[in-house]
């Protein structure tokens, strides 16, 4: 494991280097949030992908295809038809905004009062979405190192939180493109030939495993719709994706490079498939599905390999681990904290709030704040499916109606708007403790109510002030919103 050991190393070592790299450019909040707003083409789909393609999508894309066979694509399909539709519907205008996070998006759009709470129910999805990117840091490390769950979390989620705190969003950008290049390596070009290969081919595929193994319904009409519901609609409104798409140079670059990263979703959710697949040919009889990847990974590839696959394990965690931990700190600060203290202001028509105190420092803070309380979470949780189940099922049904309504109904008002979020998520709490966490009852029900109060209660109030509805028109259309100098340069790819 000697080779294996030093690709995993040098692979750490670089990311913790291009952290370094990273602080160097971060000298204002946009190039700290935002990365200066001026990614192209390229270098935006690249990290795209790897943001929402994790540690779930990877090795929890090759347990759904060990339990299910090729039908266990349908959770990453969906990520994938969620990005698409992001990136073909609203990316451009959201984009056009040239704000930092969600909740200041509601702002604009309702006048101002609707932030705070959306911006706690953000939070907590945030928190959650690092929390269960970090816990996964434990499977890789063991079957790497035999490692102590708690002490590879530490590692890990350390490592993260370093290159994060360091210089932010460029350094995510950076660590995530080269990780991008690993996963497609590691996954698509390696793991995927060879664990055909290793299963005997196609054929002896089908001639193994029940026919239902190749059904592409078999996992179930109802899981898939659940999929969507909770995946493809969260892919829309999650301020981890969102922040991304801040990060384009034009809304060009958002609509065409999210669309290319959700077609690469798209390949990938076949691939785990379909390694998941060959895998239960090879081991039928795994104490637990969730151990299909590192099986394989550990029995079947040769030395250095082995090593490069498991750094594309790691680079799909990493990636997740720092985009959920960045969208964190930024609502943290410049949702809640701001509000807290009465600092908050409406942002400016280039996207920035003003002030005097140095911005960068104190988002900076924040993440290393944040990053110590995912870390500690992280150890204290167990079950990563039910942590992921309670982020998704809050984002959903607390934000889903008023952020589309939002954007797509101009009779929404504040206080639908208000209602919606707290009838919403409330429901949603409340129905998972009676049903269970990964009942489908929440979600369901929780945006059932959402909807329906987020309706009723603005058609009974009177409408948003023209005013309000003109100017966030303007910034919609991005008509009179000034491009800094900074953000004139552009960036290779």
């Amino acid at each position: 494991m000697a080779v294996d050991y030093t690709v995993i190393v040098v692979y750490l070592a670089g990311m913790l280097a291009m952290g370094w790299w990273g602080m160097r450019r971060a000298r204002s909040k946009s190039d700290f949030l935002v990365a200066g707003r001026r990614l192209g083409p390229a270098m935006y789909s690249g990290t795209m992908a790897a943001i929402v393609l994790g540690g779930a999508s990877t090795i929890g894309g090759v347990r759904l295809g060990y339990q299910y066979g090729l039908s266990g694509a349908w959770m990453v399909i969906t990520i994938g038809l969620g990005l698409l539709a992001l990136s073909v519907f609203f990316s451009a205008r959201i984009a056009r905004l040239k704000v930092y996070t969600v909740s200041e998006m509601l702002d604009l759009r309702y006048g101002g009062r609707a932030g705070f709470i959306s911006g706690v129910v953000m939070w907590a999805y945030t928190l959650m979405l690092a929390v269960t990117s970090t816990i996964a840091y434990a499977t890789i490390f063991d079957v790497l190192f035999d490692m102590n769950r708690t002490l590879a979390i530490v590692i890990g989620g350390s490592i993260v939180v370093a290159y994060s705190t360091l210089g932010g969003m460029w350094s995510i950008t950076i660590t995530d493109m080269v990780q991008f290049v690993v996963k497609t390596i590691g996954v698509l070009l390696l793991l995927l030939p060879i664990a055909v290969v290793k299963a005997g081919g196609f054929s002896e595929m089908k001639a193994k495993l029940p026919t239902e193994y190749f059904d592409p319904l078999g996992i179930g009409g109802e899981t898939i719709f659940t999929y969507v519901l909770i995946y493809t609609f969260g892919m829309l409104i999650g301020q981890d994706i969102w922040q991304r798409v801040f990060t384009a140079r034009s809304d060009t670059t958002a609509r065409w490079g999210g669309t290319v990263a959700g077609t690469y979703c798209l390949v990938y959710a076949v691939a785990g498939a379909v390694i998941g697949t060959a895998a239960k040919v090879m081991y039928p009889k795994l104490p637990s599905a969730d151990a299909a990847f590192a099986t394989i990974v550990k029995d079947e590839l040769p030395v250095g390999v082995r090593g490069l696959v498991l750094a594309a394990a790691l680079a799909a965690v990493m990636s997740t681990s720092s985009g959920a931990l960045i969208a964190c700190a930024t609502v943290a600060n410049n949702d809640i904290w701001s509000r807290l203290r009465g600092a908050v202001r409406s942002p400016g028509p280039d996207g920035e709030h003003g002030g005097d105190h140095d911005e960068v420092k104190g988002n900076r803070a924040f993440i290393l704040v944040m990053g110590v309380a995912v870390i500690g979470t992280a150890i204290a949780l167990n079950n990563v499916v039910e942590a992921l189940t309670v982020a998704y099922n809050l984002l959903v049904g607390g934000l889903l109606v008023p952020i589309l309504g939002g954007l797509l109904w101009k009779r929404g008002t504040a206080q639908g708007a208000l209602a919606s979020v707290v009838v919403g998520g409330l429901s949603v709490v409340g129905l998972m403790a009676s049903f269970g966490i990964l009942a489908n009852e929440p979600v369901y029900l929780g945006l059932s109510a959402s909807l329906v109060v987020y309706v009723a209660v603005s058609l009974a109030t009177p409408a948003t002030d023209p005013a309000v509805l003109r100017a966030w028109r303007e910034r919609l259309a991005g008509r009179g919103v000034p491009v800094p100098p900074a953000e004139v340069a552009e960036v290779s790819g």
